[in-house]
């Protein structure tokens, strides 16, 4: 072996550094260890709250001194290998711009009803998951609308960074450039509110190809806090409060109108039985309007909080709008308060506005924000305006002494003080019934500026940090046990040679740790996952290079020279191989989101790595032996042990219609169980919606929670056992077009309604003592964003499979290859959706994913490997490239490559195996897909690719030296 010098110093140093990088892993380990005892009661649960205040307040403090150097916690953990959230919990929040609000900013005359008209159009097509730009699909829609009209004389006036509007081609690239700047600065935005709130390790990004943001925050244990600071856009407004000296009358008439509007509404759901004084007695407790709150809250009303949005509507109307002047608008206060009487209610404040709807101040004046205490020691904020706001408040509260001055925080109300003097100098004190954390966010988003435009959250998951504890525990239990079974079995059937194969299986393993750590990569559920496949599909080349020397030493050669040939004749089927699953790996990773990038990457990763330990490693051990004995003992197979498929005699070309028709038997079937069932189970992430994991007591009837929720929430649901009868998995579409709080609000509480009334046990965070039920974590996806994951699905198996059939053809240098290689994949993708749909004919229903999505691709990457290995030894028994391809040479390279392709699929199907016994429920349905398609993919490799070759014909495979005679 040449360049042995270079090869051992790569190794050693790769180990070393290897081994560094990886120690910042345990130490780190060994901080949450502590961190967990910490925060551990005398029963032995884990108050995951406690435990994440501990590793905060050690932060900055030094937990370790490696080779010398002093480590802060802080250093460690950046260091160290990150887990995703379905690994230690927390939250993932994708984040969209919604750009109407910034384009009437623009205009120059923002009402015109054609441009408004447009911009609805527009955000709709939007919706639908279009790739066009929103700039493209506004001007496009006012065109359909306005024909004639000139978009140039509504943006007269407006210009955007060095495009101005004179052209709407001009209109089209302001627009566009405005929403990606507005992008940019609302990730510097969140980023500094996420600093001062505290969040560590936080991961933000832009999604290639939209206008959206994905944010992780591992260890949030507070989601709907962290939303709130999120979607805020933080626009600080300061307004005057409506009195009744100026328009008690016109107040004391909306108020009016209300009662009777709602006395009505009331008296219709009254018996008819009743007299007309028991109606009367019975109103005012029926009423939604808990209490007019004249003698304490002077002309502000309160309402019940679940009625705030049918108040809206009826303030909104023409009746209500005409009893006041035009400057009078309406704002809700932040947060509901206790009446009296025990009732929560919320604040209605009438706000008075200058004759142009503008406020007294904007909050673009504030130079800082804190959090601090009042004398009473309830927490307020401190802000300090600049010269020219501190000018114009001086005037301001001169003006508005005695008077109710609100400020708000994007359209709610914070406070409403009374001015009781002239603030000269701009600073000034926030003051309202704020909780602490409160006061702490309103201070962070006031200080870090308002977002540009407004965002809103199309798609969240939280994962509770026991159900992600018990993830990390079976993902690490599934990589030793399918680890542990591949270094069995390599060391029976390959002996020496085994042990050999497993020091670089070893060394790869810890390669690609150590390198995942280095690149600062997330390591999630699906990446485990890679990792376990990686482990059975590294052995591969191996195996490859294991059974050409076995043929080499049956043809009585020495055994340096067997090595040497071994390597030699295997090294073009193991690259053919190893492009192709890497092939596909580089589009999953393309196209995917989240853990399924992270899938995609260890994948690619591993294929580099296994190709440097198993062809480079092990070459350089084989040298060191041959080197050091004259001669070496080395063995590749137990006498003892027969050889698997030696002498197998099956003409497979003359029984390929036979495996033709089975295949096409299977698939059939699989078609009726789909038309049967209507199609697949899709996952929030294809079909859009929310989903839950549910952790109970005792053991649970799934049919009677799908029946139950059925009823209630009138749309699809469905319900299935994840990974034992006390834990359900429950997935609607109720409501899922709807991306609004209040929505996921509704949802969530009618779920724990049914749940209640159905199981008789009531939820409970102490999953230990009592009759309890926990949402342990939860899904949310747009209907816009499933439709565009649906989208990449699609394009990344037609791209997988094109990408595919080019590259074989021009390996292979003749077309058939790539056609028989192609429509072999397409078996194996129908093959894998028939069995899912078979299955769930048996009771096991597996959701269709992108987890789904990964295990399809990998599929369709390892079944081209198998076919590749056919495809060169066919290729090898070529005497020049214009003979035919009979099928006597077909069989004989089937046959002759026999072994190696199904000790490699054994190998593999031990590790995929292990991951559906012990990876947990949220990889079963991606571990049965691997499992189908490894065993289809080795038997079309086998019987559908090979054999093909013999069907398609002599013009499939003619060269250009045969086209000339």
């Amino acid at each position: 072996m040449k360049s042995k010098k270079i090869v051992l110093f790569l190794a050693v140093v790769t180990t070393l550094l290897s081994l560094y990088y990886l120690s910042f892993t345990f130490i780190d380990y060994r901080v949450q260890q502590q961190a967990e005892k910490q925060a551990m009661d005398a029963q032995g649960r884990v108050d995951f709250d406690k435990s994440q205040a501990y590793l905060m307040k050690i932060w900055k403090k030094p937990v370790c001194n490696l080779l010398g150097t002093v480590y802060t916690y802080e250093e460690v953990k950046e260091r160290s290998l990150k887990l995703g959230l379905d690994l230690q919990g927390g939250m993932q929040v994708t984040m969209e711009v919604m750009p109407v609000e910034l384009v009437k900013r623009l205009a120059a005359y923002p009402t015109d009803s054609l441009f408004l008209e447009a911009l609805q159009l527009a955000q709709h097509q939007r919706e639908q998951g279009t790739t066009t730009s929103f700039g493209k699909l506004f001007v496009t829609a006012y065109k359909r609308l306005a024909p004639n009209g000139n978009l140039k004389d509504i943006f007269a006036t407006t210009q955007v960074g060095t495009y101005t509007f004179s052209s709407e081609n001009e209109i089209v690239k302001a627009i566009d450039q405005a929403i990606g700047k507005a992008l940019d600065r609302s990730l510097t935005i969140i980023g500094a509110r996420l600093d001062r709130f505290g969040a560590t390790q936080t991961t933000m990004q832009k999604l290639p190809g939209s206008e959206r943001i994905q944010i992780e925050l591992p260890g949030v244990t507070h989601p709907e806090r962290v939303k709130k600071l999120l979607e805020g856009v933080a626009q600080l407004r300061f307004w005057t409060v409506a009195e009744a000296d100026v328009y008690g009358p016109q107040l004391e008439a909306v108020n009016n109108f209300l009662l009777d509007k709602e006395k009505a509404t009331i008296s219709a759901t009254l018996p008819k039985a009743l007299t007309e004084e028991e109606k009367t007695r019975r109103l005012p407790k029926a009423s939604i309007i808990k209490k007019i709150c004249k003698d304490t809250f002077p002309y502000r009303l309160a309402y019940a909080p679940e009625e705030m949005g049918q108040i809206d509507a009826i303030l909104c109307s023409k009746a209500v709008k005409a009893l006041l002047p035009k400057n009078i608008s309406w704002m809700w206060d932040k947060k509901a308060i206790t009446l009296g009487d025990g009732t929560k209610a919320v604040l209605l404040y009438a706000i008075q506005s200058s004759t142009t709807n503008q406020p007294l101040l904007e909050g673009d004046i504030i130079t800082n924000a804190t959090q601090s205490f009042a004398e009473n020691g309830k927490p307020v904020v401190m802000i300090q305006m600049n010269q020219k706001g501190a000018r114009v408040w001086k005037q301001i509260t001169a003006n508005h002494i005695g008077k109710r001055i609100a400020i708000t925080l994007d359209d709610r109300v914070w406070t409403a003080p009374v001015v009781n003097q002239e603030i000269p100098n701009g600073a000034s004190q926030i003051s309202g019934d704020f909780t602490l954390e409160e006061a702490k966010d309103l201070a962070s988003v006031l200080q870090t500026g308002a977002l540009p435009v407004p965002l809103r959250v199309v798609e969240e998951a939280i994962m509770g940090p026991s159900l992600s504890k018990v993830a990390q525990n079976q993902g690490l239990m599934a990589t030793a046990v399918g680890l542990g079974l591949v270094l069995l079995f390599m060391l029976i059937y390959y002996a020496k040679g085994g042990i050999i194969a497993n020091v670089a299986l070893l060394l790869n393993l810890l390669f690609m740790v150590a390198i995942l750590a280095q690149l600062e990569a997330t390591l999630t559920l699906p990446g485990i996952a890679g990792l376990v496949l990686t482990i059975g599909m590294s052995i591969d080349a191996n195996v490859l290079i294991f059974e050409r020397i076995r043929e080499e030493l049956a043809q009585k050669v020495s055994i340096k020279e067997a090595i040497q040939r071994g390597y030699t004749k295997s090294y073009g089927s193991i690259i053919d191989a190893n492009i192709t699953t890497f092939l596909a790996g580089a589009i999953l990773y393309y196209l995917g989101q989240g853990p399924v990038r992270g899938f995609a990457l260890i994948l690619m990763l591993g294929i580099i790595t296994s190709i440097f330990t198993s062809i480079f490693i092990t070459r350089l051990i084989f040298s060191f032996f041959i080197d050091t004995h004259p001669t070496p003992h080395l063995t590749f197979s137990y006498p003892t042990l027969p050889r698997l498929f030696k002498n197998v005699q099956i003409d497979f070309i003359k029984n390929r219609y036979r495996f033709y028709l089975c295949s096409l038997l299977f698939i059939a079937i699989g078609g009726c169980c789909f038309y049967h069932y209507k199609g697949l189970t899709l996952g929030v992430d294809f079909a859009g919606g929310r989903s839950y994991t549910v952790h109970f007591c005792k053991p649970i009837d799934a049919s009677l929670l799908k029946e139950g929720l059925s009823n209630r929430y009138k749309e699809s649901v469905e319900v299935r056992t994840y990974g034992a009868n006390n834990v359900m998995q429950i997935t609607t579409s109720y409501l899922r077009d709807e991306d609004v709080a209040a929505s996921d609000k509704k949802v969530r509480d009618t779920l724990v309604a049914v749940l209640k009334d159905l199981t008789q046990l009531e939820e409970n965070n102490n999953l230990s003592t009592g009759n309890y039920f926990h949402i342990t974590s939860s899904t949310r996806v747009g209907a816009t964003v499933a439709h565009d994951v649906q989208k990449s699905a699609q394009k990344a198996i037609l791209l997988a499979i094109l990408g595919i059939f080019f590259y074989i053809k021009f390996r292979f240098s003749r077309r058939g290859f790539g056609l028989a290689a192609v429509v072999a994949l397409v078996h194996d993708a129908l093959a894998v959706i028939a069995g899912f749909c078979i299955a769930r004919a048996f009771g096991f229903n597996y959701e269709i994913n992108e987890v789904f999505l990964a295990a399809m691709l990998t599929v369709i990457g390892y079944s081209i490997n198998d076919t590749v290995v056919i495809y060169d030894r066919i290729r090898e028994k070529l005497a020049n490239k214009a003979m035919d391809i009979t099928p006597h040479i077909i069989n004989d390279a089937i046959r002759e490559t026999l072994s190696r392709t199904v000790i490699t699929s054994f190998t593999t199907l031990l590790a995929i195996i292990v991951l559906f016994f012990f990876g947990g429920a949220a990889l079963q349905g991606f571990s049965f897909a691997l499992t189908l398609g490894v065993l289809f993919g080795t038997y079309s490799s086998i019987c559908i690719a090979a054999p093909l070759l013999a069907d398609f014909g002599r013009k499939f495979f003619a060269t250009k030296q045969v086209t000339k005679q």
